[in-house]
Protein backbone atom coordinates (compact mmCIF):
# COMPACT_ATOMS: atom_id res chain seq x y z
CA UNK A 1 0.00 0.00 0.00
CA UNK A 2 1.27 3.47 -0.90
CA UNK A 3 0.38 6.85 0.57
CA UNK A 4 -1.93 9.04 -1.52
CA UNK A 5 0.56 11.94 -1.28
CA UNK A 6 2.97 9.94 -3.42
CA UNK A 7 0.55 9.20 -6.28
CA UNK A 8 1.79 11.95 -8.62
CA UNK A 9 5.49 11.35 -7.93
CA UNK A 10 5.10 7.57 -8.30
CA UNK A 11 3.34 8.03 -11.66
CA UNK A 12 6.08 10.37 -12.91
CA UNK A 13 8.84 8.03 -11.67
CA UNK A 14 7.16 5.06 -13.36
CA UNK A 15 6.81 6.97 -16.64
CA UNK A 16 10.46 8.07 -16.54
CA UNK A 17 11.64 4.53 -15.77
CA UNK A 18 9.65 2.99 -18.62
CA UNK A 19 10.83 5.70 -21.02
CA UNK A 20 14.48 5.25 -20.06
CA UNK A 21 14.32 1.46 -20.46
CA UNK A 22 12.61 1.63 -23.86
CA UNK A 23 14.73 4.46 -25.26
CA UNK A 24 17.98 2.94 -24.04
CA UNK A 25 17.12 -0.23 -25.97
CA UNK A 26 16.83 1.86 -29.12
CA UNK A 27 19.82 4.18 -28.83
CA UNK A 28 22.52 2.48 -26.70
CA UNK A 29 24.55 -0.24 -28.35
CA UNK A 30 27.06 -0.93 -25.57
CA UNK A 31 25.63 -3.87 -23.61
CA UNK A 32 27.10 -3.01 -20.20
CA UNK A 33 26.17 0.66 -20.42
CA UNK A 34 22.66 -0.34 -21.47
CA UNK A 35 22.24 -2.66 -18.49
CA UNK A 36 23.72 -0.11 -16.08
CA UNK A 37 21.23 2.57 -17.17
CA UNK A 38 18.29 0.18 -17.02
CA UNK A 39 19.21 -1.16 -13.59
CA UNK A 40 19.82 2.36 -12.29
CA UNK A 41 16.36 3.45 -13.48
CA UNK A 42 14.74 0.45 -11.77
CA UNK A 43 16.58 1.19 -8.52
CA UNK A 44 15.36 4.79 -8.75
CA UNK A 45 11.76 3.57 -9.09
CA UNK A 46 12.12 1.14 -6.18
CA UNK A 47 13.48 3.93 -3.92
CA UNK A 48 10.50 6.13 -4.75
CA UNK A 49 8.06 3.29 -4.07
CA UNK A 50 9.63 2.39 -0.73
CA UNK A 51 9.64 6.02 0.39
CA UNK A 52 5.89 6.40 -0.13
CA UNK A 53 4.91 3.04 1.35
CA UNK A 54 2.10 3.19 3.89
CA UNK A 55 2.00 -0.08 5.84
CA UNK A 56 -1.15 -0.94 7.74
CA UNK A 57 -0.70 -0.57 11.50
CA UNK A 58 -3.48 -2.14 13.57
CA UNK A 59 -3.95 -0.45 16.94
CA UNK A 60 -6.57 -0.52 19.67
CA UNK A 61 -6.81 3.21 20.44
CA UNK A 62 -6.87 4.20 24.13
CA UNK A 63 -6.82 7.57 25.89
CA UNK A 64 -4.25 6.51 28.51
CA UNK A 65 -1.46 5.71 26.05
CA UNK A 66 0.63 7.87 23.72
CA UNK A 67 2.19 6.18 20.71
CA UNK A 68 4.98 7.10 18.30
CA UNK A 69 3.62 9.34 15.54
CA UNK A 70 6.31 8.25 13.05
CA UNK A 71 8.94 5.61 12.32
CA UNK A 72 12.50 6.56 13.20
CA UNK A 73 15.02 6.96 16.01
CA UNK A 74 14.57 8.83 19.29
CA UNK A 75 17.20 11.60 19.28
CA UNK A 76 16.01 13.92 22.07
CA UNK A 77 14.41 13.38 25.50
CA UNK A 78 14.74 16.53 27.59
CA UNK A 79 12.93 19.37 29.31
CA UNK A 80 12.82 22.49 27.11
CA UNK A 81 11.01 25.80 26.87
CA UNK A 82 8.27 25.62 24.22
CA UNK A 83 7.83 29.21 22.91
CA UNK A 84 5.05 28.97 20.33
CA UNK A 85 1.97 27.62 22.13
CA UNK A 86 2.60 26.67 25.75
CA UNK A 87 5.21 29.35 26.48
CA UNK A 88 6.49 27.23 29.34
CA UNK A 89 8.68 24.20 29.94
CA UNK A 90 7.60 20.85 28.48
CA UNK A 91 9.17 17.43 28.04
CA UNK A 92 10.38 17.10 24.46
CA UNK A 93 10.69 13.74 22.72
CA UNK A 94 12.07 13.98 19.16
CA UNK A 95 12.08 11.27 16.50
CA UNK A 96 14.38 11.56 13.49
CA UNK A 97 13.34 9.93 10.21
CA UNK A 98 15.93 8.94 7.62
CA UNK A 99 14.96 8.79 3.92
CA UNK A 100 14.47 5.00 4.22
CA UNK A 101 11.88 5.28 7.02
CA UNK A 102 8.12 5.30 6.48
CA UNK A 103 7.22 9.01 6.43
CA UNK A 104 3.53 8.82 7.29
CA UNK A 105 2.63 10.91 10.36
CA UNK A 106 0.01 9.34 12.63
CA UNK A 107 -1.92 10.85 15.52
CA UNK A 108 -0.17 9.96 18.78
CA UNK A 109 -3.32 10.33 20.90
CA UNK A 110 -7.09 10.55 20.64
CA UNK A 111 -8.54 14.01 21.14
CA UNK A 112 -9.64 17.41 19.91
CA UNK A 113 -7.36 19.50 17.69
CA UNK A 114 -6.98 22.83 19.53
CA UNK A 115 -4.29 24.42 17.35
CA UNK A 116 -2.84 23.81 13.88
CA UNK A 117 -0.42 26.15 12.13
CA UNK A 118 1.99 25.94 9.18
CA UNK A 119 5.30 27.83 9.17
CA UNK A 120 7.37 28.29 6.00
CA UNK A 121 11.10 28.23 6.65
CA UNK A 122 14.58 26.94 5.89
CA UNK A 123 15.74 23.41 5.11
CA UNK A 124 18.51 22.80 7.63
CA UNK A 125 19.37 19.17 8.34
CA UNK A 126 16.65 17.78 10.62
CA UNK A 127 19.01 17.18 13.57
CA UNK A 128 20.28 20.77 13.56
CA UNK A 129 19.53 22.49 16.94
CA UNK A 130 17.73 25.36 15.19
CA UNK A 131 15.69 23.16 12.83
CA UNK A 132 12.63 23.17 15.12
CA UNK A 133 12.52 26.99 15.04
CA UNK A 134 13.82 27.89 11.56
CA UNK A 135 12.84 25.04 9.21
CA UNK A 136 9.56 24.58 7.37
CA UNK A 137 7.25 23.03 9.98
CA UNK A 138 3.73 22.57 11.28
CA UNK A 139 2.60 22.76 14.89
CA UNK A 140 -0.46 20.82 16.07
CA UNK A 141 -1.95 20.65 19.57
CA UNK A 142 -4.37 17.89 20.55
CA UNK A 143 -6.32 17.93 23.81
CA UNK A 144 -6.48 14.41 25.22
CA UNK A 145 -8.77 13.38 28.07
CA UNK A 146 -5.95 11.81 30.11
CA UNK A 147 -2.72 13.58 29.08
CA UNK A 148 -4.19 17.05 28.57
CA UNK A 149 -2.73 19.09 25.72
CA UNK A 150 -0.08 17.34 23.61
CA UNK A 151 1.85 19.28 20.96
CA UNK A 152 3.58 17.67 18.00
CA UNK A 153 5.65 19.44 15.38
CA UNK A 154 6.44 18.12 11.89
CA UNK A 155 9.82 19.50 10.80
CA UNK A 156 11.18 19.37 7.27
CA UNK A 157 14.77 18.27 6.74
CA UNK A 158 17.44 19.22 4.22
CA UNK A 159 15.76 17.16 1.47
CA UNK A 160 12.13 17.76 2.39
CA UNK A 161 10.24 20.35 0.40
CA UNK A 162 6.67 19.78 1.46
CA UNK A 163 4.92 18.98 4.71
CA UNK A 164 1.36 17.66 4.52
CA UNK A 165 -0.79 18.21 7.61
CA UNK A 166 -4.38 16.97 7.80
CA UNK A 167 -5.14 18.30 11.30
CA UNK A 168 -7.62 21.20 11.45
CA UNK A 169 -8.78 23.06 14.53
CA UNK A 170 -11.99 21.60 15.89
CA UNK A 171 -11.40 18.10 14.48
CA UNK A 172 -11.79 15.06 16.71
CA UNK A 173 -8.94 12.72 15.79
CA UNK A 174 -8.33 9.04 16.43
CA UNK A 175 -5.01 7.70 17.65
CA UNK A 176 -3.00 5.89 15.00
CA UNK A 177 -4.88 7.30 12.00
CA UNK A 178 -3.23 9.29 9.21
CA UNK A 179 -2.25 12.82 10.29
CA UNK A 180 -0.08 13.79 7.31
CA UNK A 181 3.18 13.19 5.50
CA UNK A 182 6.64 14.74 5.21
CA UNK A 183 8.43 14.25 1.91
CA UNK A 184 12.10 13.15 1.93
CA UNK A 185 13.78 13.26 5.34
CA UNK A 186 12.48 14.94 8.49
CA UNK A 187 11.80 14.97 12.22
CA UNK A 188 8.80 15.05 14.55
CA UNK A 189 8.95 16.64 18.01
CA UNK A 190 6.48 15.79 20.77
CA UNK A 191 5.97 18.18 23.69
CA UNK A 192 4.48 16.46 26.74
CA UNK A 193 3.50 17.66 30.23
CA UNK A 194 6.38 17.80 32.69
CA UNK A 195 6.53 14.67 34.79
CA UNK A 196 5.39 12.39 31.99
CA UNK A 197 7.18 9.06 32.31
CA UNK A 198 8.34 8.02 28.86
CA UNK A 199 8.69 4.39 27.84
CA UNK A 200 11.45 4.93 25.26
CA UNK A 201 15.17 5.67 25.46
CA UNK A 202 17.62 7.75 23.44
CA UNK A 203 18.66 6.13 20.16
CA UNK A 204 15.80 3.64 20.36
CA UNK A 205 14.13 2.83 17.05
CA UNK A 206 10.38 3.31 17.12
CA UNK A 207 7.49 2.37 14.84
CA UNK A 208 4.75 4.88 14.11
CA UNK A 209 1.32 3.72 15.25
CA UNK A 210 2.80 0.90 17.37
CA UNK A 211 5.62 1.86 19.77
CA UNK A 212 4.48 3.10 23.17
CA UNK A 213 5.97 6.50 24.05
CA UNK A 214 4.15 7.11 27.35
CA UNK A 215 1.20 5.86 29.38
CA UNK A 216 -0.84 6.86 32.41
CA UNK A 217 -2.69 4.58 34.81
Amino acid sequence: MFHKEGAKIIFIALAITVAVILLSEQFIENYWLLKFIQIFSLVFLILILQFFRNPRRDLEAADHILIAPVDGKVVVIEEVYEPEYFKEKRLQVSIFMSPINVHVTRYAVNGLVKFSKYHPGKYLVAWHPKASEENERTTVVIENRVFGEILYRQIAGALARRIVNYAREGMHVVQGTDAGFIKFGSRVDLFLPLGTEVEVKLNQKVTGGKTLIAKKA
